[in-house]
Parts: C-alpha cells; sequence; structure tokens
C-alpha cells in the first residue's frame, strides 16, 4: 500500500497511442497518406492538407475505446492504475497521437488539480524516439507556456543500466 505523501503530485504518463482496430480503413489510409503529403506540401497545398488531416484525427481521437478495437488503450489505462496504486498519486493518461487526450489536454487535466508538481513520464525507455526525445519534450514546453506558475518535470531518458537490470528481472522470472 503506498504511503500518504505530503506533497501533491500529478503524475502525466506520456503514451504512444493507436488507431482503433474498427476505425474505418479508407479514412486511416487517407490520413496515413496525408501525413506523408504534408511532408512536402508548402502554402495552401499545406492548409487544404492539414484542414482534412485534423478533421480525421479529431474522429480517430474521439472514438470510443474498448479493450477490444483498442488493446493499447486499455493497456496504457492498466498501466495508469498500477501506477496510481503503487505511487498513491493521481496519474492522468495522456497520448502523442490517435487518442484522447492528447498530451496537451492531460497537462492542462494535471495543471487544473492544484499540484505542487506535475511530473511526466513514459514507458518508451530508449534514446532515439522521436515522441520520447521531441514530441513530448516540446507537448511539456506549450504546457510550461500556458500554465508559467505550475511545475512540470518530464522525468526521462532512463539509464541504460537500469532499464537493462529491469529487463534482466523480466528474463529470470521467465527461466
Amino acid at each position: 500500500m503506498p504511503e500518504e505523501h505530503p506533497m501533491k503530485v500529478v503524475i502525466v504518463l506520456a503514451m504512444h497511442g493507436a488507431p482503433p482496430l474498427d476505425f474505418p480503413k479508407a479514412e486511416l489510409g487517407e490520413f496515413m497518406s496525408i501525413e506523408t503529403a504534408m511532408e512536402h506540401a508548402h502554402g495552401q497545398s499545406y492548409s487544404f492538407w492539414r484542414h482534412r488531416y485534423d478533421e480525421i484525427e479529431q474522429k480517430m481521437r474521439q472514438w470510443p475505446r474498448t479493450p477490444e478495437n483498442d488493446p493499447f488503450y486499455a493497456g496504457s489505462q492498466d498501466l495508469a492504475n498500477h501506477l496510481r496504486r503503487t505511487t498513491g498519486y493521481m496519474v492522468i493518461v495522456g497520448f502523442n497521437e490517435f487518442c484522447s487526450p492528447s498530451l496537451d489536454e492531460a497537462m492542462d487535466l494535471a495543471a487544473g488539480q492544484a499540484a505542487e508538481r506535475i511530473i511526466i513520464i513514459t514507458p518508451m525507455m530508449t534514446r532515439g524516439g522521436e515522441h520520447s526525445e521531441r514530441d513530448i519534450p516540446d507537448a511539456v514546453e506549450r504546457a510550461r507556456e500556458r500554465h508559467p506558475m505550475e511545475n512540470f518535470t518530464y522525468i526521462w531518458p532512463f539509464p541504460s543500466a537500469e532499464v537493462a537490470e529491469f529487463l534482466a528481472a523480466q528474463i529470470a522470472k521467465s527461466l
């Protein structure tokens, strides 16, 4: 059982996100194609593609989630529940893409909790990932701009030796 903490802390668990399995395949394909097209588009062409991309993204983020149509979402909620029980702190899940709430929305929710500290953490363990190295820090910076009085701390990267110890412990359990 977690002990009571004198400091009010809120954890934002930064997850990747996945499209729901029952999202219309044609729109998912269009979404992925537009994402590629936007990388090479400029000016009015970019604006056209961006509008449609945002439309599909919003529909996908708001799509009803179940363990059957989005096992990753269900797994993220399960991890958050375990983290909540283990730490004793409130945990809010935020997603880089495909799901709601977005990281920005999750950090805004955390900021509304009158916490002394908001800790952002991700289970993405290795360096070199676009989300953990760029997207999450960018979201933290935007949250700091929106909520300058809040104390946001992104805990990452993790020491490789500690990640290896964790993985070795999991291996040892299976032997």
